[in-house]
């Protein structure tokens, strides 16, 4: 059993008892292995010229509480004497050396072999590249990670004070040219978020390409359920020379509901105000992050790109690299390239496998203006239509084995795009708990599952979550098209009871062709067939499920039409 070490912490003015697990030494194994995450090296700090980029390796910066952490930095050897850089800072805590972990060239999925250099912290810039573009760049193992001291806090205002103060320190290096930038997938961006919100006087840009905006809906426990499985996946990269980490899944068991603590774990997004790169994928567990982050961000510079592939094909690839590049040139190196030109929204609208029906088309914002939000009612056993029936209907499942299904055919193209929304009667027979998995497919013209993919895998599809004890909204973060559940308070269901639940779906975006059939998937358990990500959940289901729908339960999916640009006759313009 994993022991805990208690120690009390202030977040807005509450003290809490935070709990914090030993962390494993560097040279432990993992317990998931995954090239390029978890490896620490022993310090050795020298500097040396390779592939001519001058590496000046396990640099100590001191932060403002006099703990020290390590940084490598990565600089163009020619002129390193007299240039003025800017620098792009890669922080968070899955080692800043991986590629020392092997002789052999460590690779990321989905990405070619030989496409970024042994230099590239994982899911961060490559200095490989960078560095040939007048860039320095600065891999960082935050507090408490590999040799840098302190207690290991993941995400949070802690860490935005330390990526703060590391920017300031880079500032002051006599090879900087005073402007700081940040890129980086997953765990990179979402530390950005907490970094930009602290304000470092010197950080003029931010790239957050994919990154979860609220740990405890999102991360931890999806809208009251909770998620062991990927938060174990990521905990178990941690190690350090001594430290301690702190245990998100045990702060879960000892605060199921949203305090102090967990909303310190939610950027204030309206404090960062700096240009901002983000980018979305429609198939990933970071996608309500992003769009959140771009959505309450104040920056008036800011572009959202949401794409349908995996998060690391899409930083690495050259197209998106040089596309990263004009915004660094024009924020960095103040270079007047034309960026702001940039459509402030791109979309890829996803038809069916790895077919994309549009790539990169531009909008104005997001949710899309033209948005024709539109209710499909359950009807009967099987049915959405788009007016309710007055026949009351009762639909029962076993939430362990079975699922409901409602659908609907389209007898035109039809593209949605933007937040789903469910809203649903719902009763537990032989329980006073409710875990619901909703989900949006898309079937043929034979009624035949129609998946995306990615890497080959069959997407589950458009998903949401809910355990309905937390069904109390938040009506300062909700809208009508995306409902947010406060979970500070757990409503348990009476014998007999029936309830109106409200669960926002992650924004999609995909088109159905005259013919095919929108199926929404209501079950008790994650259903998936060899989608990848380690997910799972600690369900409390029992009995069966009820849905009610029909007469006085006005059951619902609400889903975002998007009209085409433009008809004329037969033409159509999208």
């Amino acid at each position: 059993m994993t022991q805990h070490e208690s120690i009390a912490e202030q977040f807005g003015g509450e003290t809490i008892e935070v709990l914090y697990r030993r962390l494993l030494p560097l040279d432990a194994p993992k317990e998931f292995p995954l090239a390029g995450a978890g490896f620490y090296p022993p310090l050795n700090p020298r500097s040396y010229v390779e592939d001519e980029i001058r590496v000046d390796q396990d640099v100590a910066v001191r932060l403002r509480d006099g703990t020290t952490i390590y940084v490598d930095i990565y600089r163009p050897a020619k002129g390193v004497d007299t240039d003025m850089l800017p620098a792009i800072l890669s922080w968070c805590w899955y080692g800043k050396r991986p590629g020392d972990e092997s002789e052999e060239e460590w690779a990321t999925f989905g990405v070619v072999p030989g496409t970024h250099s042994q230099m590239v912290k994982f899911e961060g810039p490559d200095p490989g590249f960078w560095c040939k573009k007048g860039y320095a760049v600065v891999n960082a193992d935050p507090r408490g990670t590999g040799n840098s001291q302190g207690r290991l806090v993941l995400w949070g205002k802690q860490d935005g004070e330390d990526g703060h103060d590391a920017i300031e320190w880079i500032a002051q290096q006599r090879w900087s040219n005073g402007k700081v930038g940040m890129v980086g997938n997953s765990g990179l961006a979402m530390c950005q978020w907490f970094i930009a919100a602290e304000r470092p006087p010197h950080l003029a840009c931010i790239a957050p390409w994919e990154g979860t905006s609220d740990m405890y809906r999102e991360f931890v426990s999806e809208n009251g359920i909770p998620g062991p499985g990927f938060m174990n996946f990521v905990a178990s990269i941690g190690r350090s020379a001594s430290g301690l980490q702190e245990d998100y899944l045990a702060m879960l068991r000892k605060y199921p509901l949203m305090n102090a603590y967990w909303q310190s774990k939610v950027p204030e997004f309206a404090k960062i105000t700096i240009p901002a790169y983000v980018t979305g994928g429609w198939s990933h567990v970071h996608m309500m992050g992003s769009i959140n982050g771009f959505r309450r961000i104040s920056s008036e510079k800011k572009w959202l790109r949401v794409h349908r592939d995996f998060e690391w094909p899409d930083l690495y690839s050259w197209w998106n690299m040089e596309d990263l590049e004009r915004f660094f040139d024009r924020y960095l190196k103040g270079i007047r390239n034309g960026w702001e030109m940039t459509p402030k929204v791109r979309l890829d609208i996803m038809d069916a496998y790895d077919h994309d029906s549009q790539v990169r088309r531009p909008e104005t914002d997001f949710p899309l203006e033209r948005t024709n939000y539109t209710k499909l009612y359950l009807r009967g056993e099987n049915e959405l239509a788009g007016a309710p029936s007055s026949v009351a209907t009762t639909i029962s499942y076993d939430p362990q084995t079975e699922e409901a299904n409602f659908d609907i055919k389209f007898t035109e193209d039809t593209e949605l795009a933007g937040f789903i929304k469910a809203h649903l009667w719902v009763q537990a027979d032989g329980h006073d708990e409710m875990d619901l998995f909703l989900t949006v497919q898309k079937l043929d013209q034979a009624g035949e599952w129609l998946p995306t993919s990615v890497f080959g895998f069959a997407h589950p599809g458009a998903w949401a979550r809910a355990r309905v004890s937390h069904r109390a909204l938040d009506k300062d973060l909700s809208t009508d098209f995306q409902p947010v559940q406060s979970h500070r308070v757990e409503q348990r269901l009476s014998p007999g009871e029936i309830v109106a639940v409200d669960v926002a779906f992650y924004p999609h975006a995909r088109i159905w062709h005259a013919g095919e059939t929108l199926r929404l998937r209501i079950a008790g358990r994650y259903i998936r067939k060899d989608w990848f990500e380690p997910f799972s959940y600690d369900t409390d289901n029992k009995g069966r499920h009820l849905i009610h729908a029909g007469g006085k339960y006005d059951s619902y999916l609400q889903v975002p039409v998007i009209p085409p640009k433009h008809r004329s006759g037969a033409y159509v313009y999208r």
